[in-house]
């Protein structure tokens, strides 16, 4: 299956109107190893995480953007654990996301993660509007990208996100093509909201 035609057939079956970007974005495995990102497009991306909302304005995130071909990508691709390591670094981009969870003065910031997540969020609408792709892996090595990106103790890795255009999903190891073109499901609303007044 070519990579554009996949690409919309992952539209949500959705049970409300979204916008057609929230409709149309998903998480892809198969990067197109041979395009350098759009710089432009990249900007954007970090832009929209940049101007996402914080508590108090705190904005306690951080982020790692490794293009593809320089030590650092090697560094974080060389962090990521099981399937990811395999499929992650075909992408243009690696990007760590940091939480800030101590300020300066040694507080805790208990909405850091909540935080990092929104400005995430953000930059995946954002990417996928400009026509990129993100997919955001919990399996790596925190610890490790800490020590190698000599990281204060008061920034955490949360997530590592591959970003840029769709590629063939046969490059993928036989297991993993079967993700790529599975059915896009999400449970019920009902299932998620405990209350409904």
């Amino acid at each position: 299956m070519h990579a554009s035609t996949l690409s919309s057939d992952r539209r949500a079956e959705t049970d409300s109107p979204l916008l057609d970007v929230l409709v149309h974005r998903w998480s892809p495995r198969a990067y197109d190893a041979t395009e350098a990102i759009d710089e432009a497009k990249l900007g954007s991306a970090l832009e929209a995480a940049r101007w996402s909302p914080s508590a108090g304005n705190t904005q306690p995130w951080r982020f790692i953007v490794a293009r593809r071909g320089t030590p650092e990508h090697a560094t974080v691709q060389a962090n990521l654990v099981g399937f990811n390591k395999e499929w992650a670094g075909d992408a243009a981009v690696l990007i760590v996301a940091i939480a800030e969870h101590t300020n300066e003065n040694g507080d805790a910031m208990t909405w850091a993660h909540y935080d990092l997540g929104q400005a995430m969020a953000h930059l995946s609408v954002q990417a996928h509007h400009d026509g990129l792709h993100v997919h955001q892996m919990g399996g790596f090595d925190g610890s490790a990208l800490s020590d190698a990106f000599e990281l204060d103790s008061r920034f955490a890795p949360v997530t590592v996100a591959t970003l840029g255009t769709l590629g063939d999903p046969a490059q993928l190891p036989e297991v993993l093509q079967e993700r790529e073109v599975a059915p896009r499901t999400r449970r019920a609303l009902g299932d998620s909201v405990i209350v409904d007044a």
